[in-house]
């Protein structure tokens, strides 16, 4: 054998290529397994909304398992706890994907642990499906967005009000990004259809004491509160609007963070007859939502309920699914190349991943909320595309 140096070099280059060839391919599968992260806050202040999207997400992949897998492989999820903690997300996310070298991301839930994993995903090249309601003004080649942008839930929901339910606005909100950014669009949007705001607040997450700002709210006596109030605060929120007298037979309520998983924790009875506007609500009639509501509540109880952001995360795993089999391919690109225009008939409707900014084609919903925790549905409206970058 040649000892020429040339020759030394050729075969080790060869010799690494094939070494490290299945080491790249082997970072997101093994021979049976393929593995995904999941990271949504079961701890702290949030995980009143974010512990049942993780329900929702193990349903699906137990589905898809259940089904024989994707590419042949059975998904293997790994669960973090982001502990409603901004850091500890960006923390987890480096370890799902340095670490544990996972194919995808399932999680984060609000705007500030989506801005805190952002870079983490864009700088490792991985790929998030984030489920949750948001302010939009974002686009990410590494983000999947499944939820609601403001276009498909803030300004649909103040165009409806402002036809129908009067022209002053109370705007009061947990204190970070989601809610200060919806209300910049949302007050923008009122002036221009000749409303007004006759107030803002703003509290910190997990604050309990709303006594000040109701009374400022009677005191202003709008025709209409738009609350963005998040997580475990609104238990507090809407029992002491009903201490103070008000409720549905005096004030007209759009409450933009209260899902059917919320009115579990704050109690139906606090919030009868009060509005909401989603994409998504458990009461919706066709036969994928059917198919959704009993296989969820056949494994998690027949008492439970599901919320918005659980479907989009339940619809996220589906979408990842049908990308990596159109691929062929676990690789993030490909995977994510795939899902442009990539459609599938979702529980709440059918929906299509936009070409170019990742979001979803989606309706928007408003409704009531009854006396049995559920929603009533008032109007909907056409799928309406995805604009994070609406001009207002």
């Amino acid at each position: 054998m040649s000892d020429d140096p040339r020759s030394l070099l050729k075969r080790a280059l060869l010799f690494s290529a094939m070494t490290l060839m299945p080491l790249a391919m082997a970072s997101y599968a093994s021979a049976d397994t393929v593995k995904v992260g999941i990271i949504h806050s079961l701890t702290g202040t949030m995980a009143m909304s974010e512990a049942s999207v993780v329900d929702a997400e193990k349903l699906a992949i137990d589905e898809i398992n259940a089904s024989g897998g994707v590419l042949g492989k059975t998904i293997e999820p790994i669960v973090e706890d982001g502990a409603s903690d901004w850091p500890t997300f960006a923390e987890k996310a480096r370890k799902l994907l340095e670490q544990d070298h996972v194919a995808t991301v399932f999680g984060a839930y609000t705007s500030a642990s989506r801005k805190a994993v952002l870079p983490v995903f864009e700088r490792d090249k991985g790929l998030l499906y984030y489920p949750t309601f948001y302010e939009g003004l974002e686009k990410s080649p590494n983000i999947m967005y499944t939820g609601q942008e403001a276009s498909q839930q803030t300004l649909a929901a103040v165009d409806w009000l402002m036809q129908n339910k009067g022209k002053s606005v109370y705007l009061v909100g947990s204190d970070y990004i989601w809610p200060r950014t919806t209300n910049k669009l949302a007050r923008a949007s009122i002036s221009k259809k000749g409303g007004s705001i006759v107030g803002e607040d703003y509290l910190p997450l997990g604050h309990i004491e709303f006594s000040s700002v109701i009374n400022k709210i009677k005191a202003a006596k709008p025709d209409i509160i738009l609350s963005t109030i998040v997580g475990g605060s609104n238990v507090a929120f809407y029992k002491q609007l009903k201490a103070a007298g008000i409720d549905s037979s005096n004030q007209t309520l759009m409450a933009l963070a209260v899902t059917e998983e919320e009115v579990t924790g704050i109690g139906a009875e606090n919030l009868t007859g009060f509005l909401t506007c989603m994409s998504y609500f458990q009461s919706l009639k066709n036969p994928q939502n059917d198919k959704f509501v009993a296989a969820f509540k056949a494994r998690y109880g027949q008492n439970r309920v599901i919320g918005d952001p659980m479907e989009a995360a339940y619809t996220g795993v589906y979408l990842w699914k049908a990308a990596a089999e159109k691929a062929g391919s676990f690789d993030v690109p490909k995977v994510i190349a795939a899902s442009s225009e990539l459609t599938w008939d979702a529980p709440e409707g059918p929906v299509k991943i936009h070409k170019d900014n990742h979001h979803l084609w989606k309706q928007a919903r408003i409704g009531s909320i009854n006396a049995q925790g559920q929603v009533d549905v008032i109007y909907e409206s056409a799928p309406i595309e995805p604009n994070p970058f609406p001009k207002l």
